[in-house]
């Protein structure tokens, strides 16, 4: 399967046309798996134009509860990245929230979560939401020769040229904003509050929770 590419300034093609009738009997769901400490603006704004870009019934946000890194990241309880992301997405239908990493616990492979909600849900169709840093490492990743046969992987070139891979991915573009959960965390530690780079309710539970001092 030969890459795609889907563009917001792209008008409809036949690709495009065909790609929403092959699969039209089936829920088409998207997933976007992060951190998420904290959830930002640019999350949200990938998450809903990849949905709307590629007609999908809904992308869900999933947390993970430890990632699969040698390099542990430094996290916060999970409850509050949950909490956190159901005060962003509220009022957006386009999006939930898919908690299986959490619940199952210690370390995260998509391989195991594909699979576990496929099981769980064979009538839906997953498409795999990556930045194009990552495509690069698909062939490190956990079963990837089977992974690539249990899900679409969906490149989010943010501005970027392509990245070549012999691994089917569908391309879509999307504003490049250049936003890190990392940088929020610094400078809410340093009293700078970031509005406008996420939700202000998500600001104010920070606040409140006295989160990242």
């Amino acid at each position: 399967m030969k890459s795609q590419r889907f563009s917001e300034k792209m008008p409809t093609t036949k690709t495009q046309i065909e790609f929403k009738i092959v699969d039209a009997r089936r829920r088409q769901v998207g997933i976007l798996g992060g951190n998420f400490n904290p959830v930002h603006t640019g999350h949200l704004a990938v998450a809903d134009l990849v949905k709307q870009q590629l007609s999908l019934d809904l992308v869900y946000l999933m947390p993970e509860c430890l990632p699969p890194h040698v390099d542990e990241k430094e996290t916060i309880d999970p409850i509050h990245r949950l909490n956190m992301l159901e005060l962003a997405i509220q009022g957006n239908h386009n999006l939930g929230i898919e908690t299986i990493e959490l619940a199952r616990g210690g370390k995260s492979y998509t391989f195991d979560t594909i699979k576990e909600l496929k099981e769980r849900n064979p009538e839906t169709d997953y498409y795999f939401i990556i930045g194009s840093d990552m495509v690069d490492y698909l062939p490190t990743w956990n079963r990837i020769d089977e992974l690539v046969n249990m899900v679409q992987f969906v490149g989010v070139a943010r501005g970027d040229k392509e990245i070549e891979t012999l691994y089917p991915v569908i391309w879509v573009d999307t504003p490049k904003l250049e936003i890190s959960s990392t940088k929020i965390r610094q400078m809410i530690a340093q009293n700078i509050f970031p509005h406008y780079l996420l939700p202000e309710k998500v600001l104010h539970y920070i606040q409140e929770q006295n989160l990242y001092k």
